[in-house]
Order: C-alpha cells, then structure tokens, then sequence
C-alpha cells in the first residue's frame, strides 16, 4: 500500500510503497504499537509509518560524527 505522510522536520510530504494494509493503520491510529503490528518491518519503515520522517531525514539525523 502506497502511504504518503508530511515530515515534521521538513514539511515535505514522502511517499513508499510498504507491506502494510488499511486496518493496520487504523489499528496503530488507535493506539497499537507500531512494533506489534509491523514486527518485520524494517526500523526506518516504522519510524516513517509513526513519525512521518523519511528514511534520508532519518538517516541524517541519526548519521555519527566522524
């Protein structure tokens, strides 16, 4: 399923084509844990799915300092 949700940080909305159904959403929308529900997702998947940051924001944010 196509999810599409707007970055709090950038306010640029990013779309991915991720293994989740309709009801799975709704569940996590009524207060379900996103790891519960999508166990097998990848972190950043999650990540994007709760927070609506995208995997490139992500990785900047979480990037180590060298």
């Amino acid at each position: 399923m196509v999810v599409t949700k707007s970055s709090p940080l950038t306010g640029n909305n990013t779309s991915y084509d991720l293994p989740v159904t309709q009801e799975e959403l709704y569940r996590h929308h009524k207060g379900e844990l996103a790891q519960s529900i999508w166990p097998n997702l990848e972190v950043w998947q999650r990540e994007f799915l709760i927070s609506g940051i995208n995997k490139e924001e992500q990785e900047e944010m979480f990037k180590e300092e060298e």
